[in-house]
């Protein structure tokens, strides 16, 4: 079971205050919302339960996890290549950026911090936020279980609050959103947990076409 100062930890590199411009991001939401996609809470339910299942369960955090496993054993190698592998999934210029410059501005947090290992990945163009993510979970010793529902947390609360600003939602119906669909999250861990590596691969193809209109889009608030 996770400790109260590994789980203080936690809540720290989820919090929307870790400074890594993570608020500058909704990761195709704000084009969705403009192409009358979604308009309404139930709409970014769907759309989020979608990305959550199509997406993060079957990419992001099954390779946040053995990046985890790669980081405790010392592994540089494996952690480059699962990196690599990561960006290389990205389809749009917009999202791999979004990886690249929140990893590289964790990892700058983390070397003032004093994480050695982060040192390397301030400049590194495979840098993805589950890379920085994974090593500190790792050095703070946060089990790999609570540190992929804290990963998935983090994206969720984010989306949330894209919603909240550009549907426009109030804060109540953020928060229920919130709740219904953190309610989803044990099982999309529990699934990630028992993916093979041949059964890795995201097939959200809405986040994909919204993200590389989001990259003309006239007027936005959100860089992806």
């Amino acid at each position: 079971m996770i400790n109260d100062l590994a789980l203080l930890r936690l809540l720290q590199l989820v919090s929307p205050g870790l400074p890594i411009g993570m608020y500058s991001y909704s990761q195709g939401l704000e084009r969705a919302i403009d192409d009358g996609l979604v308009t309404n809470a139930d709409e970014v339910e769907e759309w989020l339960e979608g990305l959550l299942k199509q997406g993060l369960t079957q990419l992001d955090l099954p390779i946040m996890i053995r990046m985890f496993d790669a980081w405790t054993l010392a592994d540089q190698e494996r952690v480059m290549q699962w990196s690599k592998t990561l960006t290389a999934y990205r389809e749009t210029s917009e999202l791999r950026a979004e990886d690249r410059q929140t990893g590289q501005a964790l990892a700058k947090l983390l070397v003032a911090l004093e994480f050695d290992e982060a040192q390397a990945w301030q400049r590194k163009p495979e840098a993805t936020l589950a890379t920085l993510f994974s090593l500190a979970a790792v050095r703070w010793a946060i089990p790999k279980r609570e540190a992929a529902m804290g990963y998935l947390w983090g994206w969720l609360e984010n989306q949330v609050l894209c919603a909240v600003k550009l549907v426009p939602l109030g804060q109540v119906a953020g928060q229920r959103l919130l709740i219904a669909l953190a309610a989803k999250l044990p099982e999309q861990v529990n699934s990630a947990l028992l993916l093979t590596d041949d059964e890795i691969g995201s097939s959200a193809f809405g986040l994909a076409l919204a993200s590389s209109r989001h990259e003309t889009q006239y007027s936005r608030l959100f860089r992806s």
